[in-house]
């Protein structure tokens, strides 16, 4: 449950997850849990509490990198970069070292470090041409860090590389294009809604004077019908009486 709901209700997740520890506070997997749901909330305090706790019971170093951006969150970019140094980090498989490269150097980054952050990013994983789950992440940060180190030109490029690899959508390079090349996005949906709602008061604009139509129509046979009845010159009923009455007894 908490697990479904971190990316969608993170707040509710992160309640989920402390009704979780208090049932079952010696699982790892609930520790680990309730560390990702106060991640998701922005509380490093907590979550580095409970990643510690899941790892002390499972002896695994997975959540290393995780770990040392918690140090971020707290205000502890330092720390992060010494858990970036420590053996920990050569047990961890690939995803593993790149998520701990991509900390490392946004710790860097905080650090008002810049060229250094730029100069962390660059690997093989980096420069090879092959897409892996991070591909399109790493190639983002690198883009966004030579982007604020005023390298436009060169943040382009790796924001088009980092889009090409995005097959899930998971940065919003593309935004990052448009901002480049100064381009403005409409937002088509509002204006669908908005044209929509132009048709609909013009179908009841119709509507009302086709019935007002209508109605005026049907005053006009009422009041043609009551001339009949009693418009000078007709005197076809009229005739009918006086020729009784001229009729002989």
């Amino acid at each position: 449950m908490v697990a479904n709901l971190i990316d969608e209700d993170p707040e509710q997740a992160y309640a989920y997850s402390r009704v979780a520890l208090r049932l079952a506070s010696r699982v790892a997997a609930v520790r680990e849990a309730a560390g990702f749901a106060a991640y998701a909330t922005q509380k490093y305090s907590e979550a580095l509490a409970e990643f510690r706790a899941a790892r002390r019971m499972t002896g695994s170093v997975e959540l290393w990198p995780v770990m040392a951006d918690c140090e971020r969150g707290l205000g502890r970019p330092e720390r992060a970069l010494a858990m970036a140094g420590e053996p920990e980090v050569q047990k961890l498989d690939k995803a593993g070292q790149v998520e701990m490269r991509l900390v490392a150097a946004g710790a860097r980054r905080d650090m008002g470090q810049l060229e250094a952050a730029i100069v962390t990013l660059q690997s093989p994983e980096l420069a090879s041409n092959s897409v892996q789950p991070w591909t399109a992440r790493l190639r983002y940060a690198y883009a966004d860090a030579l982007l604020a180190a005023g390298r436009e030109g060169e943040a382009r490029e790796w924001f088009a590389k980092a889009l090409e690899a995005d097959k899930d959508g998971a940065t919003n390079a593309s935004d990052r294009l448009a901002e480049i090349d100064g381009v403005e996005f409409v937002d088509a949906i509002v204006d669908l809604d908005e044209t929509h709602e132009d048709e609909a008061e013009a179908d009841e604009t119709h509507e009302d004077e086709a019935e007002a139509d209508e109605h005026l129509d049907e005053h006009k046979g009422g009041s043609q019908a009551s001339g009949q009845a009693a418009e000078p010159g007709d005197t076809g009923a009229a005739g009918d009486v006086a020729a009784q009455d001229e009729a002989p007894e």
